[in-house]
């Protein structure tokens, strides 16, 4: 695999795992309500941490199983078309629901207020687990880790690797902090309008992606079906 198709691969599920409409919703509304930056940049951080250890440990597990991730080897193509399945079930359902639902909020919409006024270690532990449990990025995670295995890494690239893939998963919950920090009040009402658009859109952006993401690891599992 070549350096470009493993950053733009690890980009891309960095990406699929950072649009995540509710983890950015409850930043929207913390950076909106009061103590924004230090309530904002706790959920922030635990993010990140969240990621950089999910990422890492899997990776890890993956060398102590000695994993063949090699593109057509049993594993990785067995992940492919498991990932890509997930994928496109999540998408699918995410845009059926955003065209059946019509202007109507999505679910997870309702009660988030209450969500957000919690203590904020209760709303950090929350966040971790919402992360964790979440299926489209439990198989996002493992394709990511898959690809860094694959790579066959010395030690230092891998760790490169995985502090740029968290950097880029957290890039949609980074950039509204950093602009609320340079200036709040410049930017509330951008972040009006995010959290309007991402409460009427955010299942046909999130269901768009996993889609086309679920459409290419399929390709992927079934390509390598040939080599094996």
């Amino acid at each position: 695999m070549s350096d470009t198709t493993l950053w733009a691969e690890l980009l891309a599920y960095g990406t699929g795992i950072g649009l995540s409409p509710i983890h950015i919703a409850v930043l929207l509304l913390l950076l909106l309500g009061p103590q924004p930056i230090k309530r904002g940049g706790w959920f922030v951080a635990g993010w990140v941490v969240t990621t950089l250890v999910a990422a890492t440990l899997l990776v890890t597990v993956g060398h102590a199983l000695v994993l063949d991730m090699s593109h057509g080897s049993h594993h990785r193509t067995g992940l492919d078309l498991l990932a890509g399945g997930a994928l496109v079930a999540v998408g699918g359902r995410e845009l059926i629901k955003s065209v059946t639902e019509g202007s109507e909020p999505p679910g997870w919409t309702k009660g988030i207020d209450r969500f957000v006024a919690m203590p904020l270690p209760l709303l950090l532990l929350l966040g971790t687990v919402g992360e964790l449990i979440s299926p489209d990025d439990l198989v996002l995670f493992a394709k990511s880790a898959g690809v860094v295995l694959s790579a066959q890494l010395p030690t230092w690239q891998e760790a490169v690797g995985l502090l740029a893939f968290t950097v880029g998963a957290s890039l949609f919950l980074l950039a509204p902090l950093v602009a609320v920090i340079i200036g709040r009040d410049k930017v509330i009402p951008l972040l009006e309008k995010g959290k309007t658009v991402l409460f009427a859109r955010g299942e046909l952006v999130v269901g768009g992606l996993s889609l086309g993401l679920g459409i290419y690891l399929g390709w992927q599992g079934v390509s390598g079906l040939t080599l094996t």
